[in-house]
C-alpha cells in the first residue's frame, strides 16, 4: 500500500500515516480493517489528483467513552402536580 508523501500528510488538521486510493481499499479490505482496529487513521485517495477524500478511523468502545451520570444533578427541578397522569404510550408517542 502507498504511503502518504514524506512519510505523512494531513487531511482537515489531522496527521494520517498512510493513504491508500480507492482500488487497493477494494483489493485489501479486510486487512485495511485490521489496520484501523489496532489504532490507525487511514486516509482514502480519489480523483486524478489523488486527493484524500476520506478516512477510516478506529471506532470509540464504550470503555473509552464513559456517560458521566448526573450531568444535571442539582442544576434544576422538575415538580408533577398531584393530579399529573401520563400512560407509558403518551410518554413514548406511541
Amino acid at each position: 500500500m502507498s504511503t502518504c508523501p514524506e512519510k505523512g500528510c494531513f487531511y482537515k488538521n489531522v496527521f494520517i500515516m498512510e493513504a491508500i486510493n480507492v482500488g487497493e481499499l477494494k483489493a485489501n479490505f479486510s486487512e485495511i480493517l485490521k489496520k484501523v482496529q489496532s489504532g490507525e487513521e487511514i486516509g482514502i485517495l480519489y480523483g486524478r489528483r489523488k486527493k484524500i477524500v476520506a478516512k477510516l478511523v478506529p471506532g470509540i468502545s464504550a470503555k473509552k467513552r464513559r456517560r458521566k451520570v448526573g450531568i444535571w444533578d442539582k442544576k434544576g427541578i422538575v415538580k408533577f402536580k398531584a393530579n399529573f397522569k401520563m400512560t407509558e404510550e403518551e410518554l413514548l408517542g406511541i
